[in-house]
């Protein structure tokens, strides 16, 4: 069981720690008076919290506190163990403890910078008129073999994550974990999404700690009505939960998303009876290699995001008791994705129009451009740079010209690749890594466009449309 952490990066035990072992070192610099007093405070305060920290878990940005602390500590007792033995009190000259006390302060001053660096991620709150509910369900589709594997009796497997429109729940209602249905799941997700960027996994250790805004099986909202659907495929190697602020958000506002992850391509894929199936996707190095294993990596991921909106299908017209039963709008559907999942999307639209807009958060078009899209298109894209893949913008421009209808690009100013996801809330605020948005402006700019989009396509909300889209970024219009 770890520490909820909400709002400032650190935790109050973790704020109390610092305090204790910052107090240490002041004390070696106050009046012969008071010096005992602030010590043993300090101890009161810094031992007890280090020792439930230790109960519940502690983060690495704790690590330079205590060993701060520790190394303030025999300095800051010497004087006390003196007196109590009756012994004359010594204190080093001010020259000699000075340099030492800097050192100390030092190394605890880089625990809250390490703790804002890599922070619990802390989600926004969801501004739609609907509390959020959040559960994991398990398909197989029983007419395609899993390709992964040579085991011919293997079929192709998803997990997916629905967002819904669900009932207030109690005060006090615990909160849908991040990543994963248990902390386990989660820390399991973690460590693989960090090995996939070749991080060490206790860098991000504040991520599985995280909560967010849905609540797990909440009753849906009691309304009666019924919800437009947004599929969503996450990036390579990405995993079902990595636009969970976004998902939120658009369910808030009366959608249904359903977020997939895709076995052997997922950085960590949790089945239900306990298997973990880690990522086995990579690149080549070879160019025109990767291109003809993208394509077919993007091929199997439209293959399921039409096989999911099948099943939902199914579940909407009451194939075994679910309570989304007759409230999913099957006839009002979007598919979306970032990044690969941007190309999964543009492909699961052109074979499948049962998709009625597509929304593709920076994602370079993979496999074949025919044939042509015939749903309004919404791609949201970084700014294009002299380092940007010289055949991203061709090829995204190339197919919203070729669409039958109205399609829209949107870049937004700031943005980074990973401005389109969560990792805003969690990574370092690098402008290469993350944009320069900020934690707040990423995802309130991201779900702000997607809405007034998918408020017209699939709502027709009346409205200007470009318009709206413009407010968030620098629109390209492309009419048929």
């Amino acid at each position: 069981m770890t520490e909820i952490i909400e709002g400032p990066q650190m935790s109050p035990l973790e704020i109390l720690a610092l305090l204790g072992a910052v107090a240490l070192v002041v004390a070696r610099w106050l009046p012969p008076a008071a010096r005992p007093r602030v010590t043993i405070a300090a101890g009161a305060v810094l031992v007890p919290s280090a020792i439930v920290l230790g109960v519940t878990g502690i983060r690495w940005q704790l690590l330079p506190v205590l060993a701060g602390a520790a190394l303030a500590l025999p300095f800051a007792l010497a004087p006390l163990l003196r007196r109590r033995t009756g012994r004359p009190a010594w204190r080093a000259r001010w020259w000699l403890a000075l340099p030492g006390s800097v050192a100390c302060a030092g190394l605890i001053a880089t625990s809250p910078v390490a703790a804002w660096a890599f922070p619990v991620p802390v989600f926004p709150e969801p501004t739609g008129g609907f509390a959020v509910g959040t559960r994991v369900v398990q398909w197989t589709d029983p007419g395609r073999p899993e390709t992964f594997t040579a085991d011919p009796t293997d079929l192709r497997t998803v997990v997916v994550q629905l967002w819904y429109p669900a009932q207030k729940s109690p005060a006090g209602a615990r909160r849908a974990q991040y990543l994963g249905r248990t902390e386990q799941e989660a820390r399991t997700v973690s460590e693989a999404l960090a090995r996939g960027v070749g991080l060490p996994g206790f860098l991000v250790d504040g991520v599985p700690r995280a909560r967010s805004r849905s609540v797990f099986d909440a009753p849906v909202d009691g309304g009666g009505g019924r919800f437009p659907v947004v599929l969503f495929s996450p990036g390579s190697g990405g995993v079902r939960t990595q636009n969970t602020a976004w998902a939120e958000e658009l369910a808030s506002h009366g959608y249904v998303v359903a977020a997939l992850d895709h076995p052997y391509d997922s950085a960590a894929v949790v089945l239900a009876d306990g298997r973990t199936i880690t990522g086995e996707t990579a690149s080549s190095g070879d160019a025109e290699k990767d291109e003809e294993l993208a394509a077919g990596w993007t091929a199997v991921r439209a293959a399921d995001l039409g096989f999911v909106l099948s099943r939902l299908d199914a579940v909407d017209r009451g194939e075994g008791a679910d309570p989304l039963t007759g409230r999913l709008d099957t006839g009002r559907v979007a598919v979306a994705g970032h990044s690969m999942g941007g190309a999964a999307a543009l492909q699961a639209a052109r074979q499948d129009h049962r998709f009625d807009a597509v929304i593709d958060l920076d994602g370079f078009p993979h496999g074949p451009a025919s044939p042509a899209l015939v749903q309004p298109t919404l791609a949201l894209t970084q700014a294009v740079t002299p380092g940007t893949d010289p055949r991203y913008l061709p090829r995204l421009t190339a197919a919203l010209d070729a669409d039958t209808a109205t399609s829209y690009r949107l870049t937004v100013p700031g943005a980074a690749h990973l401005t389109f996801m969560d990792g805003p809330l969690y990574l370092p605020p690098v402008p290469s890594i993350v944009g320069s948005l900020g934690r707040t402006e990423s995802p309130r700019v991201v779900a702000g466009a997607t809405l007034a989009f998918l408020d017209a396509t699939l709502r027709a909300a009346p409205g200007d449309l470009p318009g709206a889209l413009r407010t968030y970024g620098d629109l390209t219009v492309h009419h048929p």
